[in-house]
């Protein structure tokens, strides 16, 4: 059946009040399982040569995370609409500001979709190697993984919920279990020298923020497709915080349970620190499980984020700051050509980096998506205190210190990528307010 342009006017919450087929369990879910996705199983490699100074860096991470989650939280009250960050900066300072957003946070999450589509390959191979022993095959397994995912999503937006939940579970609960147990196993000698990098304290701090800063991205994910949410302005701030707790949490436990198991040497060069850490606690048998729990790990968050590409430029169309293409849905209430279109765009970056190796194309990915998220958290704590509310204004202050203090971070590589990601979306705005 064709699309169909959406008949809802731009100023709603996107969604007809029959068909809100997600509720708090799912909109948890979608926070959780988006939080929750490859950083956590290959991140202890990358904090490896900062040692117990990473402890800092999450401790700042977690606490910025917590007041982005609780300023979001607000904003969704204030603004229950589909389009979450994108939505906030428009309300609060216009068109150009919020087309910016939108197409920065558009770009970050299909960048973000070829990555874990990466790290999903990476898992398929910790399981089976001949699956990506050569680049192409391992390709094949990404891209495999993100077709999977948005065939799912096309079926439309409670089966992707019901899927999500599912797969949530079916990590989730895996990694609080090792995280729980693995915690008392950790030798503190693993964190001796306390900073083992060459940079001076607060130096290394700044490096380990913006590292953890990817295993928590996605703390707004139930803003976005706020209109298919039941009853928004109570569900989406309730799974907002919890999930953020919740992933947080068991993230801070697991990686640092790694650190503190696999020796600093061993963990350096590691694909698979998790499943090395479980050998190393329980045997071979318990490495293989971990990594399976990766896989599905990657492929919950990616089927949440698939989800989330589509309804990004879904609300952004119907505000009319994107092509009207973006704003049709077929007989499932599905953005299909927001679907395809973004998921074609993670298949072109895996496919014109698929000579690299898995770990570089992953990391190529990371950079372009952190990038662009940063600028969607940080125009949404202005975007708070530019309302002039009173409560709350402290936790959108030190959200907004936050955001600046981690963009600065990610270097300048990734500070110039953000700029050219964002010029290139600009030549769009310009047309569509000729057209207007």
């Amino acid at each position: 059946m064709s699309d169909t342009a959406s008949p809802r006017p731009a100023d709603t919450t996107g969604a007809a009040k029959t068909a809100r087929p997600l509720g708090l369990w799912s909109a948890t879910a979608l926070v959780v399982g988006s939080m929750i996705g490859s950083g956590i199983f290959v991140l202890p490699a990358s904090l490896a040569s900062y040692g117990g100074v990473s402890i800092l860096g999450w401790a700042v991470t977690l606490t910025g995370a917590l007041m982005l989650a609780l300023t979001f939280s607000k904003l969704a009250t204030r603004w229950p609409h589909s389009g979450g960050p994108f939505v906030f900066a428009r309300k609060a300072f216009g068109e150009t500001p919020g087309f910016l957003v939108a197409w920065s946070y558009w770009v970050s999450v299909w960048c973000a979709n070829a990555a874990i589509a990466v790290a999903f390959a990476g898992a398929l191979g910790a399981l089976y190697p001949p699956m990506t022993a050569t680049p192409i095959r391992a390709a094949a397994c990404a891209l495999g993984g993100l077709w999977l995912c948005a065939s799912v999503n096309l079926m439309g937006v409670r089966e992707a919920g019901r899927v999500h939940v599912l797969l949530t579970v079916l990590k989730f609960v895996p990694l609080l279990v090792f995280a729980g147990i693995a915690i008392w196993y950790v030798d503190r000698t693993q964190f001796v020298p306390f900073n083992r990098s060459e940079l001076p304290l607060s130096g290394a701090v700044h490096a380990t923020v913006a590292l953890t800063l990817w295993a928590l991205i996605g703390l707004e994910a139930a803003t976005v497709p706020a209109g298919a949410i039941d009853n928004p302005e109570r569900t989406v701030p309730r799974a907002t915080v919890i999930g953020t707790l919740l992933a947080g949490i068991v993230t801070v436990l697991a990686v640092t349970s790694v650190l503190g198991i696999v020796p600093v040497d061993t963990l350096k060069h590691s694909a698979a620190p998790m499943a090395d850490a479980a050998g190393i606690l329980w045997g071979r048998w318990a490495a293989v499980a971990i990594a399976l729990v990766a896989a599905v790990s990657c492929l919950g968050a990616l089927n949440g984020w698939v989800l989330i590409s589509a309804q990004v430029p879904l609300a952004a169309a119907r505000e009319g700051l994107l092509p009207a293409a973006f704003a049709r849905v077929n007989a499932h209430d599905t953005p299909r050509f927001a679907i395809l279109a973004s998921s074609v765009l993670a298949t072109a970056l895996v496919l014109s980096n698929y000579s690299r190796s898995l770990v570089s194309l992953f990391t190529f990915s990371i950079l372009l998506s952190t990038a662009a998220t940063l600028l969607p958290y940080f125009v949404g704590s202005a975007a708070w205190l530019k309302t002039g509310e009173r409560k709350g204004r402290w936790v959108a202050l030190l959200a907004l210190i936050y955001s600046a203090y981690a963009m600065a971070g990610t270097g300048t590589e990734a500070l110039l990528w953000g700029g050219v990601l964002l010029l290139a979306g600009f030549p769009i705005h310009l047309w569509m307010r000729y057209k207007k």
